[in-house]
């Protein structure tokens, strides 16, 4: 596998040490993967729901061809700081604008069929209501990643009542497997990823 790049193992160990859920980060596997499908998609905007600190918003822009751009979107506004200063140290970082704020309300602004890609990786409990928001602004053909789908294995399990999230996955991957809008396949890599093309 190709190496990860010094940039991404110093965001990567950053994350482990200074914030409380550090293995959001994508890291080396998911991130080099993230790369590859933006090559053979070859996308000419992408849209990233979830930033967290930039490590997978940085693979998917080393991925891009010249010209071509990704819209990031982070509700936290506390991580704005720490996911501008990761960009800017970035050899892509003009291939990437960040929006801060909520991506119900951000959606709307963008017209549809404006994406070629979109990687989902947001609040599982509204996982749903984020993929309906955002299948529209994919064109026909495009394609959605959606990150998280097996849960560390929680999807195959009885969720506690007060499990909002892993009850927020089941919902998608149900809702998803019966969605003929697309097709779908679940890829069983780290945390499960979703690849799904639009029709």
């Amino acid at each position: 596998m190709e190496e990860e790049p010094e940039l991404l193992r110093q965001i990567y160990r950053d994350a482990h040490v200074k914030l409380l859920h550090g293995f959001m980060v994508s890291g080396h596997l998911q991130g080099r993967l993230l790369k590859m499908l933006v090559q053979m998609i070859r996308p000419s905007r992408v849209l990233e729901i979830g930033t967290y600190t930039g490590y997978s918003a940085l693979c998917i822009a080393e991925g891009l061809e010249e010209g071509a751009e990704l819209h990031t979107i982070e509700i936290d506004d506390e991580m704005e700081e720490m996911i501008l200063r990761n960009i800017d140290r970035s050899p892509w970082h003009k291939r990437i604008t960040l929006h801060i704020g909520d991506a119900a309300e951000l959606l709307p602004h963008f017209a549809d069929g404006f994406f070629d890609l979109a990687f989902l990786d947001s609040d599982k409990r509204s996982y749903w209501q984020v993929y309906e928001a955002t299948l529209p602004k994919v064109k026909r053909g495009g394609f959605i990643l959606a990150d998280n789908t097996l849960w560390h294995g929680k999807v195959l399990e009885k969720p506690a009542p007060a499990d909002r999230q892993t009850r927020g996955i089941q919902e998608f991957n149900e809702r998803l497997a019966a969605d003929d809008r697309t097709e779908k396949v679940i890829l069983p890599l780290r945390d499960g990823l979703t690849l799904i093309r639009k029709k």
